[in-house]
């Protein structure tokens, strides 16, 4: 029984192979080639994912810089903290 379950393929991206289709796609959409693309790509992939609060941060300052307020500014702190 192990070894079926050993042997079975999982259709799930591990977060790592999320981590690399991101960069890559990132890479591509900045059309670097070459050595900057191997750089860009050891950075991306090192690169520790932002906390919440980091998130939080982030997303207030930019609803700040836009001067939202309301239920204007409560849609795009939903929306931001879920994208980022």
């Amino acid at each position: 029984m192990l070894a079926m379950l050993a042997s079975a393929p999982s259709n799930a991206a591990t977060p790592q192979q999320e981590k690399m289709k991101t960069c890559n796609a990132d890479a591509t959409a900045q059309s670097l080639t070459g050595d900057m693309r191997k750089a860009f790509m050891r950075k991306c992939l090192k690169a520790k994912p932002a906390t919440q609060q980091d998130k939080m941060k982030t997303c207030n300052a930019d609803a700040s810089a836009q001067t939202l307020k309301g239920d204007e500014r409560k849609a795009y702190m939903s929306d931001c903290l879920k994208k980022k």
